[in-house]
């Protein structure tokens, strides 16, 4: 214990405001003195034909020299000034009192006998022994300040760099560990693995530590001074998760990512590189394996529009999008903040990439002609929608006119402009939907797919290929339920959770947008994909494995609050890729959903009545309409719970 308070201890302001004793000082400066004196008698002793140096003269020059020392620096009070703050003033009362030294101690040696041996001796020794006691101090106290300054200077550096262990010891812990040999940020003490097997191993000149319960972490933060481990990859992290995450976390342990060795600049890892965990970092799985050689074929010299490009996916979109040679990148959305950024962002990491951002509304249908007819797009991601459950079970109409007008304007301009495919991004909120949001997405694939398959029985000419993505919440994306924490920890609490017993699936927008892509070049045209989305979390867990991550104790200093379900939320969310619903694809994540197929003229009809009622903001004709062509749409927790009861 005494160690680890030792070892955290800012040494650096200790020094700035603790001194030396002064009587230290003075006895140190004496005892110097009297060495000097008794060294310069020795040799001017030895440098004389007659040898009169004896111990009874020493001790006899010893005590006069610490007599006469003392009442020098007494005199001259060189003893009180502070070291590391001396100044030239300082030499000068120092050369003061070694020459007053000097007086003394001829003064003494005068009265000593006549005859008495050494005495000339003694006489011919105060020159020298003034110089050495002279450049003897002035030695000491410019010694004592570099020591000062190098501890000082050690120090702050120790403040400023994390001691850590790096997880594993694979080639790219090992790889790590070489890249951060001399980072002024990061100190490697070793390396860390699960069990004894590597115990007193050496590994690329550090040592390998070893656990296997969570006491051994802090043995191992007492003795190593720990600040962190560091793991090399993700995928480290998805495996410890539950293990050496968890004993870091209770050890106040910091647990940090490091770049892959792509981010480094010339090779070396950059401090904001590597990062702390995140909630997302345990919640998300390995990562998926997508064909990007097929992908990168599929969109090369293409010119793809992305709707909803400001947004959490949109954006991600167009970020996987400007990666795979595309001859233009249309970016289309109504949010001009967001859109600046992403355009700045885009601009930056790839200069070479022709993209035109277009400032405009999908449900504003000459805008959205505009940019068809300027650009004629090849391939069209949708992903503009109104997503917040709760918001859009207060303003139905407005979720009508977004998500399913604005669906409808989108797929409609592929074909009037011959886009090669549309690709619309829906959720899991649309199986057996229980609010407005998820009902309306619902409505939007039934127009999108029935206009497909139209073209494809020849009912209508085209040659568009539409395709629709459902998956479920997406870990991190603009007002969802991770970032709200986040925020709701930074003020201290209390995190809100709507019910206990709450779950929901997760998926990376990465991870989501990269499986769009892997749908888009597999379809054929008019299915609905479904994604593989794990296993389902407890928001109750998720939000008290935040708090802990965040270093605070669950309940002592942040609190969880249950609010109660919001209008038209689930209690849990509907499985996407079960067996019995789906057919699978050659990607062992993706499945085609088996969905209710409408005609198109009987869909299209729905739709020009449906957007008629939202415009004139006709509440409960909308809804009910919805409900009519969507049967399996019932509310929950919502005053639409009514036209239920009515149907039935």
């Amino acid at each position: 214990m005494i160690r680890r308070i030792y070892n955290r201890m800012d040494i650096a302001k200790y020094l700035s405001t603790k001194y030396l004793s002064a009587w230290l000082i003075l006895l140190i400066d004496t005892v110097i003195s009297m060495m000097m004196s008794l060294a310069s008698f020795l040799i001017i002793s030895k440098l004389s034909t007659h040898h009169f140096f004896s111990m009874r003269l020493g001790v006899v020059l010893a005590v006069v020299s610490a007599l006469c020392s003392v009442g020098a620096f007494l005199v001259f009070k060189t003893f009180l000034d502070v070291i590391r703050h001396s100044t030239l003033r300082v030499i000068g009362k120092i050369g003061g009192a070694a020459v007053l030294k000097e007086c003394l101690v001829l003064l003494c040696v005068s009265l000593l006998p006549y005859g008495f041996p050494g005495g000339p001796a003694l006489k011919m020794s105060c020159l020298l022994d003034f110089l050495t006691t002279l450049i003897s101090l002035v030695v000491l106290r410019l010694a004592m300040i570099v020591i000062y300054d190098l501890i000082k200077g050690r120090s702050a550096q120790r403040g400023s760099r994390k001691r850590v262990l790096v997880y594993g010891t694979d080639d790219k812990a090992i790889a790590l560990t070489i890249r951060l040999h001399s980072s002024p940020h990061y100190e490697i003490v070793g390396l860390l693995t699960h069990g004894r097997k590597f115990k007193r191993y050496m590994i690329a000149d550090r040592p390998v530590y070893y656990f296997e319960t969570r006491e051994n972490l802090p043995y191992l933060v007492d003795r190593l001074d720990l600040d962190a481990v560091l793991f090399p990859t993700p995928g480290g992290v998805q495996e410890e998760r539950e293990r050496l995450v968890q004993f870091c976390t209770e050890a106040n342990v910091k647990v940090l990512i490091a770049p892959p060795i792509g981010e480094a600049s010339d090779g070396r890892v950059m401090k904001q590189s590597i990062r702390e965990i995140r909630i997302e970092d345990l919640l998300g799985r390995p990562e998926i394996k997508i064909s990007l050689k097929e992908i990168r074929a599929n969109f090369r010299g293409k010119t793809v529009m992305v709707t909803g490009a400001a947004g959490s996916i949109g954006s991600e979109l167009c970020r996987q999008i400007a990666s795979f040679d595309v001859e233009r990148l249309i970016l289309f959305d109504n949010a001009e903040t967001p859109m600046h950024h992403i355009r700045l962002e885009l601009e930056e990491r790839f200069p070479a990439l022709k993209f035109i951002p277009v400032v405009g509304d999908v449900r504003v249908l000459p805008r959205l002609d505009f940019a068809f007819r300027t650009y004629h797009p090849q391939i069209v991601f949708h992903a503009a929608a109104y997503k917040h459950v709760p918001l859009m079970e207060e303003n139905p109409c407005e979720a009508i006119m977004a998500n399913v007008v604005g669906s409808r304007n989108v797929a409609d301009k592929c074909l009037e402009y011959a886009a090669e495919k549309m690709i619309m991004i829906s959720t899991d909120k649309a199986v057996n939907p229980t609010n407005i949001m998820g009902a309306s997405k619902r409505l939007a694939e039934i127009y999108v797919q029935s206009l497909g398959q139209a073209i494809a029985a020849g009912k209508i000419e085209g040659h568009t290929k539409y395709i629709t993505t459902r998956f479920g919440n997406v870990l991190g994306s603009n007002g969802s339920v991770i970032p709200r924490f986040r925020e709701q920890i930074a003020k201290g609490g209390p995190v809100t959770v709507t019910h206990p017993d709450i779950t929901r699936f997760f998926m990376t927008i990465p991870e989501a947008c990269r499986l769009v892509m892997e749908a888009a070049t597999l379809s054929s045209g008019n299915e609905i994909f479904v994604f593989d989305m794990g296993e389902s979390v407890k928001i109750a867990d998720l939000a008290r494995r935040m708090i802990e991550l965040a270093g605070f104790h669950v309940g002592e200093e942040v609190a969880i609050v249950y609010t109660g379900l919001r209008p038209g939320e689930k209690l849990y969310e509907e499985v996407l890729a079960n067996s019995e619903d789906t057919k699978p694809t050659s990607h062992e994540k993706i499945r085609i959903a088996r969905v209710r197929e409408y005609d198109y003229m009987t869909a299209r009809s729905a739709m020009d009545r449906l957007g008629e009622r939202a415009r004139l903001v006709d509440v409960p004709g909308s809804v009910q309409l919805m409900k009519e062509v969507v049967p399996e749409f019932k509310s929950q927790n919502s005053k639409f719970e009514q036209y239920d009861k009515q149907q039935a």
